[in-house]
């Protein structure tokens, strides 16, 4: 488990460079945000902090001003569920936390645990797999979840219909917190592991993959090999500006685009197997 983070707090100038400074931070190991007006809060496990690269990713910025201080997980923590607001994607699915009173009036409702990981369905790239997710027939089929965070992702196809969900991703705590979520919704068919890489040897009907561009475009050729003709596969963590880069890459690794769902500067593709 990891012992300490470290807080950044960034003043930037609007939402755009905010989204941006999000998507390139988490690429280098950030793992939770907070998003406040005119201010951005990101955090990282010590452990993967690495200023160089943290440097060079500022370059890029107008960032007015930042600060940054050492935290702990319990800290962390109380700060999370002090904040932690409800979500809603229309009327197809809530998401809550454990302390909230249950929502009534939505087809599928979520609860989490909310714990330092990327994926609570606050940030966009998770509403938006999740409006795709709403389109995607899930009944009895199996279903691969790259970079679980939260686990999200994975319960929703479950409470979809998903015959069986093997969901892995590399970071310890998200597996740990993926277990408790599980057990919470009471969903006996998810299988979780900690893996860096895709496993090969087995094909599965439905693809999601919400991580970052850089993860996505090289683990193409893995995501291939365990889809088959017809698998439906859905694709987010970058922004619209990464929309044609990704779409080639994507059509390159035998994938046929289907439509695209945009919020704010996130976008997340829906795609089948050729």
């Amino acid at each position: 488990m990891h012992s300490n983070f470290y807080q950044f707090d960034f003043e930037l100038p609007n939402q755009e460079e905010s989204d941006k400074l999000i998507a390139m931070l988490a690429e280098q190991g950030f793992d939770g945000f907070v998003e406040e007006e005119d201010l951005l809060i990101a955090f990282i496990p010590e452990f993967q902090f690495n200023q160089d690269a943290f440097e060079k990713v500022l370059e890029k910025f107008s960032i007015v001003s930042y600060t940054k201080s050492d935290i702990e997980n319990i800290n962390w923590n109380k700060k999370w569920e002090s904040e932690f607001e409800p979500v809603f994607v229309d009327k197809f699915v809530a998401i809550r936390a454990h302390f909230h009173q249950p929502i009534k009036n939505v087809q599928h409702e979520i609860v989490i645990t909310p714990k330092m990981s990327f994926g609570t369905g606050h940030h966009a790239t998770t509403y938006l797999v999740m409006k795709h997710m709403e389109s995607v027939n899930f009944k009895d089929k199996t279903v691969f979840d790259f970079g679980t965070g939260t686990g999200i992702l994975a319960i929703l196809a479950q409470k979809l219909g998903a015959a069986s969900v093997f969901a892995i991703d590399n970071d310890e705590w998200s597996i740990t917190n993926t277990e408790e979520n599980i057990e919470q919704n009471g969903c006996k068919h998810i299988q979780v592991a900690l893996m860096e890489t895709i496993p090969a040897g087995k094909q599965y009907d439905i693809i999601l993959a919400n991580i970052n561009l850089n993860v996505i475009t090289a683990s193409l050729d893995s995501i291939s090999a365990i889809a088959h003709a017809g698998t439906e596969a859905i694709f987010s963590g970058f922004l619209a500006t990464d929309e044609k880069a990704m779409k080639t890459a994507i059509e390159k690794a035998g994938f046929q685009h289907l439509s695209v769902t945009q919020k704010g500067d996130w976008i997340a593709i829906l795609t089948k197997k050729i």
